[in-house]
């Protein structure tokens, strides 16, 4: 039996997770406030005062501000406050929807990452019906963690799954057996989810996110390992409703 295991989302792209243990979802949507900011950087093509979905290049993530991963953060969905944490010690807290609370945020973040291009880090919000993620399309991002578990045969040391930085992990499942739910719809409870792809993988999973250190080669391994760079699928929701810890996955 297949079953969640953890549900995140990712308020801020690039940041830490925000755990659940429920979700609603809306059929064309996905996590609520996962991806809803991001954070513009100096040398981004997005206005930060009338964003759009842009590609990760205009923003700060992983794949290239490492760092970012020494922060922890919690996020409070009911006055949209966003608190940062780094080994354990809050350092920085700001509302997001606030203009002063985003300049709080926005003071620590300047002091936090390097200067130059990538410096002078402004938060934006997306717009309605819009999130940061990595491709256009609203989604989730399922990650099995059998298949996680598999790629440690490769690299010889453990891997943490939330390198994949994936919204709904699923525990019970044979490894790499989600690669045949593409093109097929699966259900949890009331929910229904239209497997789409396979999700390649970047640079951003060599991260290691306790310590923001470039300690592994993921896409290699897997390439190596077996044949290809892709890790968990990307899911639409068809039907929305209630999803919660501990729910069965299965076959439409």
């Amino acid at each position: 039996m297949t079953t969640i295991a953890t549900i995140n989302r990712y308020p801020v792209k690039g940041m830490g997770p925000d755990p659940l243990d429920s979700a609603d979802l809306t059929a064309g949507q996905g996590i609520p406030f996962d991806r809803h900011w991001a954070i513009v950087h100096a040398a981004s093509a997005v206005d930060p005062a009338a964003p759009v979905w842009a590609k990760k290049s205009n923003f700060l993530c992983l794949a290239r501000d490492e760092k970012l991963a020494q922060l922890s953060i919690a996020f409070d969905e009911e006055t949209k406050t966003l608190t940062i944490f780094r080994k354990g010690k809050q350092i920085s807290k700001g509302r997001l929807d606030d203009h002063v609370g985003q300049s709080i945020l926005q003071s620590f973040l300047s002091s936090f990452m390097p200067s130059g291009p990538r410096g002078t880090p402004r938060i934006t919000e997306a717009p309605e019906g819009v999130a940061f993620t990595d491709t256009q399309t609203a989604h989730l991002s399922l990650i099995n963690l059998a298949s996680v578990k598999d790629i440690e045969r490769v690299t010889r040391e453990p891997v943490d799954p939330l390198r994949f930085r994936g919204n709904l992990y699923l525990d019970g499942l044979d490894a790499w057996k989600e690669f045949d739910w593409v093109g097929k719809h699966v259900r949890i409870g009331a929910v229904e989810l239209e497997i789409f792809e396979k999700i390649d993988r970047c640079a951003a999973t060599n991260v290691n996110p306790d310590t923001g250190e470039i300690d592994m080669n993921i896409p290699l391994a897997l390439r190596r390992g077996f044949g290809h760079i892709d890790c968990g699928v990307a899911a639409h929701v068809v039907k929305g409703g209630t999803i919660k810890l501990g729910d069965t996955v299965e076959l439409a």
